[in-house]
């Protein structure tokens, strides 16, 4: 089963980081949480996360100084978290080294949003990008003619379809997140009650089933998204 990163949560407020822990331990990541600066730091560079959520005023070393020290050892990916939406706050922790910058109270997508942003420009170039063509065993993807073929069987999908099985074949392995896959297939806002996503994922399963490649290969990973493996 593919794995979703790890993240450290530096917060001293108690209860939003037991909630944050949980939250995004129900969508597959793995989480470590510290409520002081210093032994949060401490825990970053023992063993570096694959992203840190940062608190600006925690009790003894504040977000700043916390990244000011991370950032003179590693170049781990970091999104700041305060009360304090002023822009000079903002601009001070981009300055710091920042990579994102999310003022409380915040809505979870659009943390869960960032959060695949920022480790999505924090990974190596993705050779795929730019591809025409992608293919995996015999299914193969024509980004020009927006055709899916098994052999040479087209899979007669939606352009919509068509753009989310070339995420999944893309990231091949890599579990994407529901909110990821609204924004960048479906192009909206993901919501928890719109079912639209399941639903063109089991026509795409139904799809590739009909021509003989096992539907199994598009897995659903429950409270995390889906992967192509």
């Amino acid at each position: 089963m593919a794995a979703l990163a790890r993240i450290l949560i530096i917060e001293d407020d108690r209860t939003l980081a037991a909630q944050l822990g949980a939250l995004l331990q129900g969508q597959g990541y793995a989480t470590s949480t510290s409520h002081l600066g210093e032994a949060g730091l401490g825990m970053a560079l023992a063993e570096p996360p694959d992203l840190l959520l940062l608190d600006v005023l925690l009790p003894d070393l504040n977000g700043f100084a916390v990244l000011r020290r991370l950032r003179e050892q590693q170049q781990t990916p970091v999104i700041m978290l305060t009360a304090c939406g002023a822009e000079e706050e903002r601009i001070r922790g981009l300055r710091h080294g920042a990579d994102d910058y999310l003022p409380k109270p915040f809505n979870i997508t659009e943390l869960q949003l960032r959060i695949d942003a920022v480790l999505r420009r924090s990974r190596p170039l993705d050779p795929a990008r730019d591809a025409q063509q992608l293919q995996v065993d015999r299914l193969r993807l024509d980004r020009h003619s927006q055709q899916a073929l098994v052999a040479d069987q087209d899979l007669a999908l939606t352009p919509l379809q068509f753009r989310l099985l070339w995420l999944l074949l893309a990231h091949r392995g890599e579990a994407l997140s529901k909110p990821y896959l609204y924004r960048m297939a479906l192009e909206r806002e993901y919501s928890q009650y719109d079912r639209s996503l399941d639903m063109h994922v089991s026509r795409i399963r139904r799809r590739l089933a009909d021509a003989g490649l096992g539907a199994d290969r598009l897995q659903t990973l429950h409270g995390r998204g889906y992967v192509f493996v």
